[in-house]
């Protein structure tokens, strides 16, 4: 893996278009008609960034009558998944913390409701 990856994840507007593939293969118009409506850029704009994301192997298209089709690789994502594996362990402890915390005021809510019958 690379920081080229990175670079190429760096951008809201390609981390959108790979969660809209991760949905479903997409049109490119498809695709368009939801970044032009939540980021405001051009045609040819989102046009560039599925072409940087199939240059990266993020993406793959293939041509359906006159539809080019684009779908995510998962190739270059589990590679960063991979790299960013060696760090997990930062946040499972976090996450596991948060889990007791969470166990705890659940428990203490339990003890402070009153039984029932009781009209206190």
């Amino acid at each position: 893996m690379s920081v080229h990856e990175f670079e190429v994840l760096s951008d809201p507007v390609r981390r959108r278009i790979l969660e809209l593939l991760a949905v479903r293969e997409s049109s490119s118009g498809e695709v368009c008609a939801v970044i032009q409506a939540e980021f405001g850029i051009t045609q040819s704009a989102v046009s560039q960034h599925l072409r940087v994301l199939r240059d990266a192997g993020f993406a793959s298209v293939r041509r359906e009558g006159t539809r080019r089709l684009y779908a995510v690789r998962e190739g270059p994502l589990r590679d960063v998944d991979l790299w960013l594996d060696r760090f997990r362990w930062l946040w499972s402890q976090s996450m596991e913390a948060l889990a007791v915390e969470l166990d705890r005021g659940r428990s203490q809510r339990r003890r402070a409701q009153p039984e029932p019958g009781d009209e206190g």
